[in-house]
């Protein structure tokens, strides 16, 4: 099987998370006790207990996410042997703590920090983002390029699928793109819960602040190749990985062209996408991406043990 990691972003926190693969696997127990000390902090408890609205915090979702994708990570052990991995924005870091070019505790402190970044960012300057379905990502951009004048920005900042691209910029500008997108015959635009305007210019100060950081924590070259979200180019240097990681936040999220180049160069129908973490997200956009593609999502501890027993590689 070649097995292909996929990684989940914000939004795919919710209350409960990952309990179970504690509770049943200690080498995913393992992981939330080395993120939990790494932030000083009981995060665990947090994901397991609420409340919901301190979860949802960018700065407490980002390395809640990334703990829950590591521990089902950890949990499945060597079963599949990745060929190559990606992550949704987040996520990306989850994928190179996968592929062990980034420690579990450094990892954690990292996407802490981004998530305050991002946070302090918004503050600064307000923006926000929104979902535009049902129109392809070209003729989004267009619009965007249209409602962007002077001083308002608004860009494709996750491309989602060839008909879900998410927005992001100032609010006004957002707003004048969505109704563009709908005159132009969008089905639905839906205005995101999100603290700031990501991976979008406005999120410039942040990613400075992020690339000093980049810089002082240990990467190692990863053992499988990770396709960045900001070129969909496989990664194999830790130097690009930093690189890559910083430029992220200001680029848009190339999701579309990461899961092509993901498929081909796992062999196309021989490869097999496994969502590790929260959510399903990642496994519908697979397919909508790639139609015909095998997509599976492990989160929960009952996951973890249908696809060991399915692989048996005990």
């Amino acid at each position: 099987m070649n097995a292909v990691l996929l990684c989940p972003g914000q939004g795919a926190q919710r209350v409960g998370m990952g309990k179970d693969l504690a509770a049943r696997f200690p080498a995913a127990r393992a992981v939330f006790e080395a993120v939990d000390e790494a932030l000083g902090v009981a995060l665990s408890r947090l994901m397991w207990e609420g409340p919901e609205d301190d979860l949802t915090l960018t700065h407490n979702a980002q390395p809640a996410i990334l703990a829950h994708t590591l521990a089902a990570h950890a949990a499945l052990g060597s079963a599949p042997r990745p060929v190559a991995a990606a992550g949704h924005s987040l996520g990306e870091y989850s994928a190179y703590a996968a592929a062990v070019s980034l420690g579990v505790a450094d990892a954690a402190r990292l996407v802490r920090r981004r998530g305050e970044l991002m946070r302090e960012a918004g503050e600064r300057r307000s923006g926000t983002m929104a979902a535009v379905l049902g129109l392809a990502s070209a003729i989004v951009e267009a619009q965007c390029r249209a409602a962007s004048d002077g001083g308002a920005v608004v860009v494709a900042a996750n491309l989602n699928a060839p008909d879900q691209t998410v927005i992001s910029g100032d609010p006004a500008a957002v707003q004048r793109a969505g109704e563009l997108c709908r005159a132009a015959g969008a089905k639905r635009v839906a205005a995101l819960k999100v603290s700031g305007a990501f991976h979008s210019p406005l999120m410039q100060a942040a990613q400075d602040g992020l690339r000093t950081l980049l810089e002082q924590v240990p990467f190692q070259d990863p053992a499988f190749p990770v396709v960045a979200n900001a070129n969909a180019e496989p990664v194999r240097t830790a130097s690009d990985a930093r690189r890559l990681l910083a430029r992220q936040l200001t680029a848009p999220v190339r999701w579309v062209e990461c899961v092509k180049r993901l498929w081909a160069d796992a062999g196309g129908a021989a490869a097999t996408f496994l969502e590790i973490g929260p959510g399903t997200v990642l496994a519908g956009l697979v397919k909508r991406i790639v139609p015909g593609a095998r997509a599976v999502s492990i989160g929960s501890a009952d996951d973890v043990e249908k696809f060991l027993a399915a692989h048996d590689h005990h």
